[in-house]
């Protein structure tokens, strides 16, 4: 693996730790759950052949600090961030962006709000439960998932969520045993660490983020909206498969589950990059 360029960047209420590796045209990629910059280490390399690529712990996660340990967190200035990002390393010329989970939230809106700064944005799985049908049902489940966190503690919430987010029907089939790569397992650790801040701070923020419909459907060009092949039928499948039928494009599918950057890297890493080269 090569050693990125490493800096920091002052934004509004944070310090991000942000990585830099290779040259051409940028593409930031804007981890999700807990994931932050070192998420994207199996791939960050073999992009970098092609790209200037970007990656950063978001605000609160890992060594991004905030100035106020107890700061609400929005979508909105977490999309800002990116932008913040954008504007240091690629001021004059347009940008490709992935995000994953929640950070591909954070991608929709700032397609949404600086449009003008994108060339294409590859959305993973982003869980916008709000643009469901039954959206009630789920505002209820982040609730329970809250107060189990703050009644109970950290395990037993996330005992809640796992279970609100397992496939609609129960499948007797066996689950392949999946081995994480050693990178992904040395990680371990710093997840456990931030799982209470994501869980107690960005979940309940970022999952009643609902986006503008409309405007995406102006920008659909410029949008791919992506599952994991094996997530089918779970909640977090939902929301990007909904949003690509809305908005008359293709649901682009990737190797794995939710967490398929983690558990299949290189089959990974390679769709992300044809699925940007087909819009070139």
């Amino acid at each position: 693996m090569t050693d990125p360029t490493i800096g920091s960047l002052r934004v509004n209420g944070a310090t991000l730790h942000y990585e830099v590796r290779g040259q051409g045209p940028l593409l930031l990629l804007i981890p999700g759950g807990t994931g932050g910059a070192a998420s994207f280490d199996a791939i960050a390399d073999d992009l970098a052949a092609e790209y200037t690529v970007a990656t950063y712990d978001p605000r609160g996660m890992s060594r991004s600090t905030l100035d106020d340990p107890e700061a609400e967190q929005r979508v909105t200035e977490h999309a800002d961030d990116a932008f913040r990002i954008l504007e240091l390393l690629s001021p004059d010329e347009p940008a490709r962006v992935f995000g994953a989970s929640s950070g591909a939230i954070a991608a929709l809106h700032l397609l949404i709000t600086r449009p003008q700064r994108l060339e294409r944005v590859v959305a993973h799985e982003p869980p916008v439960v709000e643009v469901l049908p039954d959206a009630a049902e789920h505002r209820a489940l982040i609730a329970r998932v809250q107060a189990t966190f703050h009644a109970q503690g950290l395990m037993p919430a996330m005992a809640v969520f796992a279970a609100g987010l397992k496939k609609d029907v129960d499948t007797t089939e066996p689950k392949a045993e999946i081995k994480l790569p050693p990178q992904a397992a040395a990680r371990a650790e710093q997840t456990m660490a931030d799982l209470p801040y994501f869980v107690g701070r960005i979940v309940p923020s970022f999952m009643s983020y609902a986006p503008d419909i409309h405007q995406l459907e102006a920008l659909s060009d410029r949008l791919v909206l992506a599952c994991g092949q094996d997530s089918r039928g779970e909640l977090l499948y939902r929301p990007a498969a909904f949003l690509a039928e809305r908005l008359g494009t293709e649901l682009q599918h990737f190797p794995g589950g939710h967490t398929g950057l983690t558990t299949h890297p290189a089959e990974f890493g390679e769709l992300l990059r044809k699925a940007f080269r087909a819009w070139t």
